[in-house]
């Protein structure tokens, strides 16, 4: 009979795994064949509502599982693998049935751990897909919010959502999205970080997406037009498309006065600046430029430097990869062995290496002034791209002085004026959205960015 072809067929395609258990069993003389994996199912349940269900039915109701269990649908053969693998039990009998009674492999709700907020919710996405899905849900009560699901992967088939609200985002960004997905085509993808480089240009430093773990922080970015990107298994969604201006902005920005978010966006603006410039400008003009500085601030600095046996381009140069080195030790040891590793290496390290005449003791203070500055961001890739384009600067103020920085940043403008996502410009200049990049106006009449909507009325303040 095709029923014990079948399960033979499995039998051969799935063994020696030894987590997929293979069971016969025989109801009013029927014989149904059970298979299911140990680790993805949840063992008490299936014995309690499956195995001792299952006893008491007749012949004529075993030939219609999927009216009498609940929970159990009809598949075809070769959907089995698949549903195996998501935590169905199946059953081979006059049909082949799926009941889905997995087991809870997941984490509850956690806090948020990447992105701290003053105020708002703290509650955050976990790895379950559909945990993430509800807790947009939860904010957004709507119809309009749509989301389209895929497999992606050979072997992995990860559970992909792409949501958008269909009558604030502009269709044309939703089609290239899923066009993109669907054109991958690599053995796994095991988190959000995978899908990346599909969006993003090989050679360009500076991120055209943001990765977040904040539920409303995504709700916010679906209402502005925006995509969200979730993966199984993954606690990070992505935001699509991101512009440039929209890594200076956090969500406490609209849980606080507007003065305050104003005042707050102008200090990581000029964080970013300092964390870029600073140790080229330092370099610059205490090896070329000197007239930029009054004559008693110069003899200082030269003064603190005075017994270094280093040029400072080199001097800078290696406190910047002491500083990287101690960063990611500090970030990837645990949390009480962490406070040990900057305490040597910030204190005992530093002071040690200040008398031993290795670094000027200037030079800490430009380099931790402008290291701490670029902790300010919480995007990893934007503080990838400001601790490259710094040793850049760095070169630049050494060799060419104030005018190679001058003409760096010249550069690096112009660079980020011909960055382009989905075909809008990175740095969107939008009639609406231009007050509200780096100072926010309290406005009675709320408009969202043209650029990713025609729907611009987001509401009005009586």
């Amino acid at each position: 009979m095709w029923q014990s072809e079948t399960f033979e067929e499995l039998k051969k395609l799935l063994l020696p795994a030894n987590d997929f258990i293979f069971r016969e069993i025989t109801i009013s003389k029927k014989k149904l064949y059970v298979v299911y994996n140990e680790g993805l199912i949840d063992g008490k349940n299936l014995l309690k509502l499956f195995f001792y269900k299952i006893s008491d039915l007749n012949t004529k109701n075993i030939n219609h599982l999927d009216k009498i269990i609940p929970g159990c649908i009809t598949i075809k053969k070769k959907d089995i693998i698949t549903y195996l693998n998501i935590g169905y039990c199946i059953i081979i009998s006059n049909k082949i049935y799926a009941f889905e009674i997995k087991a809870n492999l997941d984490r509850s709700i956690p806090k948020i751990e990447s992105e701290l907020s003053y105020y708002g919710p703290k509650d955050s996405f976990n790895e379950s897909f559909v945990n993430n899905i509800g807790l947009i849900r939860k904010r957004i009560k709507s119809n309009s919010l749509k989301y389209q699901e895929l497999f992606l992967g050979r072997y992995t088939k990860t559970r992909t959502g792409v949501l958008y609200i269909d009558t604030i985002c502009k269709r044309e960004i939703v089609d290239e999205i899923l066009n993109k997905l669907n054109n991958i085509d690599i053995d796994g993808i095991i988190d959000s970080s995978y899908i990346k480089t599909v969006f993003e240009k090989k050679h360009q430093l500076f991120p055209t997406l943001i990765m977040t773990e904040r539920p409303d922080k995504c709700s916010m970015a679906l209402l502005e037009g925006k995509v969200i990107i979730l993966l199984d298994n993954t606690p990070y969604a992505i935001i699509l498309p991101s512009f440039f201006f929209d890594f200076f902005h956090t969500t406490d920005d609209y849980y606080q006065k507007p003065f305050n978010t104003s005042f707050i966006r102008i200090i990581r603006f000029l964080a970013f600046l300092i964390a870029l410039l600073t140790p080229g400008i330092y370099i610059a003009i205490t090896t070329r430029n000197y007239d930029l500085v009054p004559l008693p601030l110069l003899l200082m600095l030269k003064a603190g430097r005075s017994f270094v046996p280093f040029p400072a381009y080199l001097e800078a140069l290696f406190m910047i990869i002491c500083f990287e080195i101690l960063k990611e030790s500090d970030f990837r040891m645990s949390s009480t062995s962490g406070s040990a590793i900057s305490i040597l290496g910030g204190l005992i390290l530093g002071d040690a290496a200040v008398a031993a005449g290795i670094v000027s003791p200037i030079m800490i203070i430009i380099i931790a002034i402008s290291s701490i500055a670029g902790l300010i961001f919480s995007s990893v890739e934007l503080g990838n791209s400001i601790r490259f384009y710094k040793i850049i600067f760095l070169f630049l103020g050494a060799f060419l002085g104030i005018y190679g920085i001058i003409i760096g940043l010249l550069l690096i403008i112009h660079h980020l004026l011909e960055i382009k996502i989905f075909n809008y410009k990175y740095i969107n200049i939008d009639k609406n959205e231009i007050l509200d990049s780096l100072i926010k106006i309290n406005k009675r009449i709320r408009k969202r960015n043209s650029t990713l909507t025609d729907n611009e009325i987001r509401g009005r303040y009586l």
